[in-house]
């Protein structure tokens, strides 16, 4: 039998990004609520007040985007730790906010050139900005699109898509892992194993790397397509229900104020389980018509803080690996037009329950 061998790019840097900071800054509002400061763990100030604007990150590990008022202006601009400031023009913005850093790594962007490149934790140029576009760090590498350009959409808002260029799979050192990578939402970077033949895994997707090797990565959606249909659905007894369930299972009710509230499982699963368990049971049946969704998890609804790690320092949702896949089962009346939800959080457990939404039917 062939031996895949496990293998973590950081091998090539430094394993020690991964551990977790122990130094991390919070951040915190002044008394009017209007500019935010940094406080470390044990509530020392560390950064008065005094930012606002395209200041999102409420964590601070090693570099963040800020913005301070600057009499009738704004500043805005990377910070480090330390409190070296770089990249006053160069701030990488996409949906109306500021880039968020991961790893200790952070991108930016050449407005002159219209190029990007890659701060570290220490406000160093590790890429040049001479990519089209990056993707955030993720297991010390990232995608990059070179050579690409902008066709901008007819609607007039402003948004673009790119076109042709040349995409790679490159390390922090800007070393070209393998070429004509394309793009992908599905892969799970950190799921990282490299081979001298193609790993037969039927969950993996394969790429011959410049060196002969071959990288390949876990496939969200063949992952958990491949764990509904072996694991999941082939025992809908309750005690499996439990164990594949998120502790608080959220769900929509049409008489509470805002609709969606959350119960324990074991309560919510004992007074919904028939019900629940036939609906899932359609997924089986050869004329179910439904689809699987990759989504992120929603920051407003699941904002208490047992859900903090699942989303970044920016809250955001930390969908590079813990991605949503929201199955949406449509009616076999075609003239209805309602659906049925059921949502599970990839979790460091594996596949979780955690909401249910059903259109004709009230849950308890």
């Amino acid at each position: 039998m062939k031996q895949f061998i496990s293998f973590c790019l950081f091998l090539f840097l430094n394993c020690a990004l991964f551990a977790q900071n122990k130094d991390t800054w919070i951040s915190f509002w002044d008394k009017d609520t209007t500019h935010i400061g940094f406080k470390d763990q044990t509530g020392k100030i560390k950064i008065e007040p005094k930012y606002m604007g395209l200041t999102f990150a409420n964590k601070f590990d090693d570099i963040i985007v800020v913005s301070e008022e600057n009499k009738e202006s704004w500043k805005s601009y990377y910070l480090t730790k330390s409190g070296k400031i770089i990249g006053r023009d160069s701030l990488y913005i996409y949906d109306n906010g500021a880039d968020c850093g991961n790893e200790g790594f952070i991108r930016f962007k050449d407005y002159k050139t219209d190029k990007m490149g890659l701060f570290n934790g220490q406000g160093n140029i590790v890429i040049p900005a001479e990519y089209s576009d990056l993707t955030r760090v993720r297991n010390g590498i990232l995608i990059a699109l070179k050579g690409a350009t902008k066709a901008m959409d007819s609607g007039g808002d402003g948004h673009f898509s790119w076109v042709g260029g040349k995409e790679y799979l490159i390390d922090i050192n800007n070393k070209v892992l393998v070429e004509n990578f394309g793009y992908s939402d599905e892969l799970n970077f950190y799921s990282l194993q490299k081979s001298k033949e193609p790993n037969k895994d039927e969950i993996r997707e394969n790429f011959l790397a410049v060196d002969g090797q071959y990288y390949s990565f876990i496939n969200f959606d063949k992952e958990f397509k491949s764990w509904l249909k072996n694991n999941f659905l082939t025992d809908l007894s309750k005690e499996n229900l439990l164990k594949n369930s998120y502790g608080k299972i959220t769900y929509w009710k049409e008489k509470e104020a805002n609709g969606w509230i959350s119960k324990p499982k074991a309560s919510f699963i004992e007074q919904n389980y028939k019900l629940i368990k036939a609906k899932l049971l359609e997924l089986k049946s050869a004329d179910c018509d439904y689809n699987i969704f990759s989504e992120s998890l929603n920051k407003f609804i699941y904002d208490a803080a047992e859900y903090d790690q699942y989303f970044d320092n920016c809250r955001q949702p930390k969908d590079w690996i813990n991605p949503v896949k929201n199955i949406v089962i449509s009616p076999k009346n075609k003239t209805d037009h309602g659906q049925d939800h059921f949502e599970f959080l990839r979790t460091e457990k594996g596949y979780k329950l955690i909401s249910v939404s059903l259109d004709k039917k009230e849950l308890k």
